[in-house]
């Protein structure tokens, strides 16, 4: 009882501290404390209500215990990650959207690609990865190529409308511009319309993100070596050990909102003339 308590005066605490944050200018501080405090208030109610309803551990683990299995399974943790993230999903990530940042200028360049290209590309965005997966896996092998293999399928084609999008954001009025100073393709490319497709380069790039360590994951499910936060995730829960498939999602959601949010401070920085940007603390 004293357990059911304690997390609802957490939560009471927590709901009055983010209205009184909630309600004052924003500022740096504000806009950082109020997810934290939240994040706090739902991690004691989860062990409140883990410990007073006395919730098997198999079926759902206390954060406590969560953080201990982390704690001693460092080591196991690191080399999930370097497996799965560095090799797999980041290896991915850079030769999906580098691809397709650069079939996306050739679809600029020559139009024809476009009316052929991206029909093909919306049909194959499509298709489930639990059913490429497997493809993949068997034409790449089970190592860390074949993860890197889903994961440039997966972000490819969201990148590639992203970039055609953006290049083609520019008006008839600037294009015009840039003609009356004699400016070519390749120079109007670099001066105005790159630019100007920023935001939403970086759009895609932030989609591709969370996709790829998601493709990456998942494909270990369908074939990997005795390594990697998939491979362990599945084997983990055949074996009952949900503590340590908590430590690898811990893992999974701080890497995953790191990437993210390093993208989207680049962004910050590099178009901070969008309207996207202003007024943003």
């Amino acid at each position: 009882m004293g357990w059911l308590v304690f997390g609802f005066l957490a939560w009471i605490g927590g709901w009055w501290l983010n209205h009184i944050l909630s309600h004052r200018p924003r500022t740096r501080f504000t806009g950082l404390a109020v997810p934290v405090i939240f994040g706090l208030t739902v991690v004691v109610i989860w062990e409140s209500l883990v410990r007073g309803l006395e919730i098997s551990p198999v079926l759902l683990p206390p954060p406590t215990q969560i953080a201990a299995t982390f704690a001693a399974k460092t080591h196991i943790l690191w080399e999930d990650f370097v497996q799965t993230v560095l090799k797999g999903a980041l290896t991915g990530y850079v030769l999906g959207c580098g691809a397709a940042f650069l079939m996306a200028i050739a679809v600029d360049r020559f139009p024809f690609l476009k009316r052929g290209l991206l029909p093909v590309g919306n049909f194959v965005a499509a298709l489930p990865i639990i059913g490429m997966a497997p493809i993949l896996v068997m034409w790449f092998g089970f190592d860390w190529q074949s993860k890197a293999a889903v994961v440039v399928v997966m972000v490819f084609f969201p990148m590639l409308v992203n970039t055609v999008e953006g290049l083609a954001d520019t008006d008839a009025m600037q294009r015009d511009l840039m003609r009356t100073y004699a400016a070519g393709y390749w120079k109007t490319l670099l001066k105005l319309r790159l630019p100007a497709a920023l935001p939403f380069i970086f759009n895609g790039l932030k989609i591709a993100s969370t996709l790829a360590l998601i493709g990456a994951i998942v494909a270990e499910f369908f074939g990997s070596p005795i390594k990697g936060m998939g491979f362990r995730i599945s084997t983990s829960v055949g074996q009952l050990a949900l503590d340590l498939v908590w430590a690898e999602i811990v893992v999974a959601a701080i890497v995953g909102s790191a990437f993210y949010g390093g993208i989207a401070l680049l962004e910050k920085a590099l178009t901070f003339w969008h309207p996207s940007q202003r007024g943003r603390a």
